[in-house]
């Protein structure tokens, strides 16, 4: 406050101090002002208190050409308006009568009046499809010295613009007058020329009728994409069941041909048991295809050939094997099959043992989030009280 005072008194005494007779213009554009004085002339008692009009600094004539050849090639800019290019005239244009921020005075004439107005407005009732050349004459003047002038011209071609909000107006207006006129009939004809210009009329497409397509066609892709996931699920679920059984699969063919059946006994006894017990275990997958398998042998497909599309049918690696060592040792002869089926089932359920603690890992790692949330309700139940506590 101190400081502030004191360049309060430092402003006052430098106000009432004696000037040295100076006053600086404001800049060209920036308007005239006002200058108040206390005048002390020789033989007067008092002051005289003075107001003196300062006008703005004015251009000289070599400034004021440069002002001319700065400004017009700016102009064209300037009345375009709406539009693109002079060679395309579709909205009102802006002929200005003064240059934005510049002393510059402008009076348009055109040679076309029944086309554009001087303020730049279109006629509509005159324009052409075609369009209509329409040549514009320019006379800028600099404000502070009026014989100061220069011409700029151009031709502009002016075409119907699509209809705005006023026009539209007018054509509403001008539909319900002859629905007025025509109640006394049974159908209302629209008419075929609208402000003397041809008219043709569509119906307005029901955007409901077009929502609801599009939800029908998305709905449609969602659908055929979720068949997609449910089949690629399922395939997934009956590779999972069918490596589950494997093992045991293996480990009864090892244990019916070491008792002494042949390879096609052993694989019906399979068979046997799991109709047997199907009610108890539900439908397995693997089995059903091995019962297919025995179809297979019983319409004349040979057994060898049975077992290789059997094989094809499961598409997993460990049963594609297990087909074909089925297959070659009926031609090659049963010796050492079953040591190499024993072999076999100790490996599938190694195996099994692996991939068993696999799917405990996943299981585990999916667990985290659900722990993290419970972590986060602990949290809020034992912090929120304290928290309220402390503020009472």
């Amino acid at each position: 406050m101190f400081f502030g005072m004191i360049l309060l008194a430092f402003d006052f005494l430098q106000s009432v101090r004696e000037t040295d007779g100076v006053i600086e213009r404001n800049a060209y554009g920036k308007g005239s002002k006002t200058e108040k004085f206390e005048v002390a002339i020789e033989g007067e008692p008092e002051k005289l208190s003075l107001e003196v009009d300062v006008a703005e600094q004015q251009y000289t004539a070599e400034e004021i050409r440069r002002l001319f050849d700065r400004v017009i090639p700016k102009l064209e800019g300037l009345i375009l308006g709406e539009n693109e290019s002079l060679d395309r005239i579709e909205h009102n244009m802006r002929l200005l009568t003064r240059i934005p921020d510049e002393p510059i005075e402008v009076s348009w004439e055109l040679d076309r009046y029944d086309v554009m107005n001087v303020r730049g407005e279109l006629q509509p009732d005159y324009l052409k499809e075609e369009g209509t050349l329409v040549k514009l004459s320019a006379v800028l003047t600099y404000c502070e010295n009026k014989e100061e002038q220069a011409l700029y011209q151009c031709t502009v071609n002016v075409f119907p613009g699509t209809m705005d909000e006023k026009g539209k107006i007018q054509i509403e207006e001008e539909l319900q007058k002859k629905e007025e006129g025509s109640r006394t009939n049974r159908r209302f004809q629209l008419p075929n020329q609208i402000l003397n210009r041809e008219a043709v009329y569509y119906r307005k497409m029901d955007t409901r009728g077009l929502a609801l397509v599009i939800m029908a066609m998305l709905i449609g892709v969602l659908l055929y994409a979720l068949e997609i996931q449910n089949r690629e699920k399922e395939k997934e679920k009956r590779k999972n069941q069918m490596l589950l059984d494997y093992p045991e699969i293996v480990n009864k063919m090892s244990l019916f041909l070491g008792a002494g059946m042949t390879v096609k006994r052993a694989w019906r006894k399979v068979v046997e048991d799991y109709g047997r017990q199907k009610d108890l275990w539900g439908e397995r997958y693997a089995y059903e295809e091995m019962n297919r398998t025995c179809h297979e042998m019983d319409s004349g497909v040979t057994e060898s050939e049975s077992y290789e599309n059997f094989g094809r049918r499961c598409d997993i690696q460990v049963y594609v094997k297990f087909g074909a060592l089925l297959s070659q040792n009926l031609r090659k002869g049963t010796k050492g099959m079953t040591q190499l089926l024993k072999l076999e089932a100790i490996q599938a359920f190694e195996e099994r043992k692996a991939r068993a603690k696999r799917l405990g890992e996943e299981a585990g790692t999916k667990l985290l989030l659900p722990m993290f949330l419970m972590l986060a309700v602990v949290l809020v139940i034992v912090i929120v009280p304290a928290f309220l506590s402390v503020q009472i």
